[in-house]
């Protein structure tokens, strides 16, 4: 049976390494944060299954990781913060937390929030979720493993290929606006430079080329984007 994988994001590593070892004794697989101007990079490398995350950290605070981690995943995330405000609480979860511990904690307490959200997301309470797919012709997208198959052909996505071409698969052959592209893409569009989007087509355009795959994505200026199928892969 696979264990539930915990990732950390503390810096204060005595806290962190007490509470690595408390979970790894109710044999959970725990990471702990290293580089707290990668914490992105690190949740996508272990992929865990439930967060705890502090909010006073270097460089961005846990409400701006928060947001960032969401963009990539949707297991729990549980603040864990010496502030008691109210205002601290809903900011965490309006911005995308579960639950809200308050420091100085109790480990049973912890334990039993997190046994409860795993339960919740991936136990018996979890609900019966089927796989996103979408197909277009020859062409099939499985949203949750971020990979795209044609014919025997699997070709890996990133998470931002894969919202692009999810939603360029699902309207074709109708156009996709840059507007619906960029809320889709970016929770905060006022901080993306327009260049962005551009980059970001263009390497799904090349990952579908570097796999032989013919069909496209073509710009419809003053429009946006749509996705066109090639005739051999009808």
């Amino acid at each position: 049976m696979e264990k539930h994988r915990i990732f950390i994001v503390e810096d204060d590593r005595k806290i962190a390494e007490l509470l690595a070892d408390t979970l790894r004794k109710y044999q959970y697989e725990v990471a702990v944060a290293e580089d707290f101007d990668q914490i992105a990079d690190e949740c996508l490398s272990f992929d865990p299954h439930l967060i705890l995350l502090d909010i006073n950290l270097p460089t961005y605070d846990g409400y701006y990781w928060c947001r960032q981690l969401r963009t990539q995943t949707t297991c729990p995330i549980l603040f864990i913060s010496a502030r008691s405000g109210d205002m601290d609480q809903v900011f965490a979860l309006e911005n995308g937390g579960d639950d809200f511990i308050t420091k100085p904690f109790h480990y049973d307490v912890v334990l039993a929030k997190i046994r409860s959200h795993l339960r919740r997301s991936f136990g018996e309470y979890a609900p019966a979720q089927s796989e996103r797919i979408v197909k277009t012709g020859t062409l099939t997208l499985f949203a949750e493993r971020m990979e795209l198959q044609s014919g025997d052909t699997i070709v890996p996505l990133q998470k931002k290929e894969c919202i692009i071409l999810e939603l360029l698969m699902e309207a074709a052959p109708k156009v996709v606006s840059r507007e619906t592209l960029l809320e889709e893409l970016w929770d905060d569009q006022s901080f993306v430079d327009e260049n962005t989007l551009n980059v970001n087509i263009a390497r799904v355009r090349k990952k579908l080329a570097d796999f032989d795959i013919l069909s496209t994505i073509d710009t419809v200026r003053g429009a946006g984007y749509r996705f066109v199928l090639a005739t051999e892969e009808v």
